[in-house]
């Protein structure tokens, strides 16, 4: 037998199909999660794999499972796929291409009569955006916890208002025909096929990008406090003034952080004073700090740096500090035997690549804690993601499904050829 390729039109047409699930004016994608068009998707997706003869479940927290079988059903599976929900002006493939690349591949084998040691199966996780309800990659943390939070049903819908628990029941009851599992069960190996959401592939050219982890993610909110004064009566020498403290932190962070370190990310996203007023010094300052780093050890040491900063420019203004940390996600670091399959994958289908580092996180990043997991990149347009306008080339769809294709057929003890 030949080198396996998959139908490369018939992954377009998927891809076509599913964009036009919640489609918007401007070529994107609304589509959140447990939403209707999100509970259309995963109808679409279930009748495909039942007109395949392929197998359809589900869990608890709405994760859709489809199962092709191998000869030894009692093997733990290889899980491939991403997520089908978007932003509220989402683009039409981030995620959306992972799970249909995966779903794909599994029919490929099923075209070519390939079988498998294990089952393979496709996976589309529920919430990994995260804009809807939050946290984002509820799926995926739910299934490697194997529990579901119990705060997480009482939360709202930030578009609409609903509740998270009558939300999940609808999406479920959506798909009658689905069977039930539990949350959580062995897997041998996770891959996904993702957009790179960033520049670096489609500048240097190249189709696929190999992602050798994910970097940590840390949110610290800080709160200076001072006094309140007349603006215009108020001298300098008499001031405890927060915003004052807070200028002079942020310029020292922002020049020793990211100058310093290639790999630190250092963002300022949300920042505000009180009371507001034009004609008075504030109380208060507070504003967010969303840090990142592929070293958790690195993550503890530029905390460190700027608790220490904060303080100081604090004290300095006469002012106090608080900070909290919010989130704090380690990083994900992927096993160096699945990404030696990749580069194998690579070589054989002449794809040109490059080692990387994720710096969003995703869902492979929660299933590394239960299997060897890795993920495929490939180029999107001017690096827009989350962007109705997001776009990625035909030929770099096909690329990335290929990659797949190819690199579970590089995973040991995986297949049997039979075609």
């Amino acid at each position: 037998m030949g080198q396996l390729v998959v139908n490369g039109e018939r992954l377009l047409a998927n891809l076509d199909r599913f964009a036009a699930i919640g489609a918007t004016k401007k070529g994107g994608v609304n589509r959140q999660a447990l939403t209707g068009p999100d509970r259309e998707a995963r109808r679409l997706l279930a009748q495909l794999a039942v007109e395949r003869g392929f197998s359809v479940f589900q869990d608890p927290i709405a994760n859709l499972f489809i199962c092709r079988k191998g000869r030894d059903d009692s093997l733990a599976p290889l899980l491939i796929g991403s997520h089908l929900d978007s932003q509220p002006s989402g683009g039409r493939f981030d995620g959306a291409l992972g799970t249909l690349a995966a779903f794909e591949v599994i029919e490929t084998l099923e075209d070519f009569g390939i079988e498998t040691e294990r089952p393979v199966e496709v996976v589309a996780f529920t919430n990994e955006e995260g804009c809807r309800f939050a946290p984002g990659c509820m799926g995926s943390t739910a299934f490697a916890s194997r529990t579901i939070p119990s705060g997480w049903s009482s939360l709202r819908a930030a578009d609409d208002g609903a509740e998270f628990a009558g939300e999940l029941a609808a999406t479920l009851q959506s798909l009658p025909g689905a069977g039930m599992r539990d949350l959580g069960f062995p897997v041998f190996a996770f891959l996904e096929v993702h957009i790179e959401q960033g520049p670096s592939l489609e500048k240097e050219g190249l189709p696929i990008g190999i992602v050798t982890g994910i970097q940590g993610t840390r949110w610290l909110e800080v709160t200076l406090s001072g006094q309140t004064a007349h603006a215009g009566t108020t001298a300098l020498i008499y001031r405890r003034d927060p915003f004052h403290a807070a200028v002079n932190a942020l310029g020292s962070l922002f020049a020793a952080i990211m100058p310093s370190d290639p790999a630190a990310r250092f963002t300022v996203g949300r920042i505000a004073v009180q009371p507001g007023a034009v004609n008075a010094i504030p109380q208060t300052a507070a504003f967010t700090i969303d840090l990142r780093h592929p070293s958790s050890e690195r993550l503890d040491e530029m905390e460190e740096k700027i608790r220490a900063v904060v303080h100081d420019a604090a004290s300095a203004q006469g002012c106090e500090a608080t900070i909290r940390q919010m989130f704090d996600m380690p990083p994900a670091n992927f096993e160096a035997g699945i990404l030696s399959a990749l580069d194998r994958a690579a070589q054989e289908r002449g794809f040109a690549t490059r080692r990387m580092l994720s710096g969003a996180f995703h869902d492979a990043l929660f299933m590394n804690r239960v299997a060897p997991s890795a993920m495929i990149f490939v180029p999107c347009r001017d690096g827009l993601s989350h962007n109705e306008a997001e776009h990625v080339e035909p030929e770099h769809s096909v690329a990335g499904c290929n990659m797949l294709l190819a690199a579970i057929l590089q995973l040991p003890s995986l297949v049997i050829v039979t075609g």
